[in-house]
């Protein structure tokens, strides 16, 4: 007997109803896809219009990487969320942390993990979330040299991060009627053992957010993830056209719009991610973006060299695109 690893193709079974094709849902291989949106809330931009450089993501990739390992609890993590808060704090940003402990699963000890929630517009009463997990695992446990080497998270983590800092530098271009939020959440692998729990993070901020409403309602979410892989192919990731289709079809309706033919217009795997606590606890609908077709994952190979700055900038133009479209909805 053994746990399903967090990222995994599970068999999915679709239902065919006759309201199907009226929803934007199409069936390819058996499993569902969401067709593109047909529209935008405003006209939409050219790619070359969108302000995100890539070559900027990257370095702040690079800068990332540069820490080192960054598990929860360690000092490069620290590091890494000193850099972040004072990056967004000096882009005008309303940045908080959400503080709680977790026992650290091998020895018992208290691990303080901090939720980094960097607000833009932060009085609107509407808000869109995109976040990511910032922390790394422990070791490379998919590494047949040496699964207890040094993992520095390139794309698996730190892709995410570095294009949220960059996409943080244009977002007083974005001011609407409706607020965002940028979320980086810690602990979602604090694993050791496949008996380790996973998500400590976005599972903290879903409660909370459950819980104790905030004043303020997340109309939808989006989740990056592995975002930086140089051979870059975005699919419809399963749970999220399960608990988010509407999402799906947007953020796909912002590809399509863009001409981003990476993200494909078919269905991808069934992953466990952050998202799945926000659409189940929070219920926030949210989709996973995330590029699981990569070679290094969990291997001391996952370095920035094996990510490019043409993929980061894709992915943030998407993401962009799909802001702008909503923050007047």
């Amino acid at each position: 007997m053994f746990r399903l690893p967090r990222f995994g193709w599970y068999p999915f079974v679709a239902v065919v109803v006759c309201a199907a094709g009226a929803a934007g849902i199409a069936l390819i291989d058996g499993r569902s896809s969401i067709a593109p949106a047909d529209s935008a809330a405003a006209a939409p931009l050219k790619y070359e219009a969108i302000p995100f450089d890539g070559a900027a993501a990257f370095k702040h990739l690079e800068e990332l990487c540069a820490l080192g390992p960054r598990p929860s609890g360690s000092k490069a993590m620290t590091a890494q969320q000193e850099l972040i808060v004072k990056h967004f704090t000096a882009l005008g940003a309303d940045v908080r942390r959400q503080t709680f402990q977790v026992r650290h699963p091998v020895d018992g000890t208290p691990v303080e993990m901090s939720n980094l929630i960097i607000a833009w517009n932060p009085t609107a009463k509407e808000r869109y979330l995109v976040c990511t997990h910032y922390d790394t695992r422990p070791f490379p446990d998919q590494d047949r040299v040496n699964p207890r080497g040094t993992f520095v998270g390139a794309n698996d983590g730190g892709s995410s991060s570095a294009l949220l800092m960059e996409l943080g530098r244009h977002m007083q271009g974005l001011r609407g009627k409706n607020g965002v939020d940028f979320i980086y959440f810690d602990g979602e692998e604090l694993v050791f053992s496949e008996t380790d729990r996973y998500f400590l993070g976005s599972e903290h901020f879903a409660a909370n957010y459950r819980a104790e409403p905030p004043g303020y309602r997340y109309r939808q979410g989006l989740l990056l993830d592995m975002v930086g892989d140089a051979n870059l192919a975005i699919r419809q990731e399963q749970n999220s056209v399960k608990l988010a289709r509407y999402v799906v079809g947007d953020v796909w309706g912002a590809a399509s719009r863009l001409g981003v033919r990476e993200f494909e217009q078919r269905a991808g795997p069934t992953v466990r991610d952050d998202h799945l606590p926000l659409n189940e606890i929070a219920r926030i609908p949210t989709a996973d973006v995330i590029d699981f077709d990569y070679p290094y994952w969990h291997t001391e190979a996952d370095t920035p060299d094996k990510c490019s700055a043409a993929s980061l900038e894709k992915v943030g133009r998407v993401v962009y695109e799909w802001l702008r479209a909503n923050v007047n909805r």
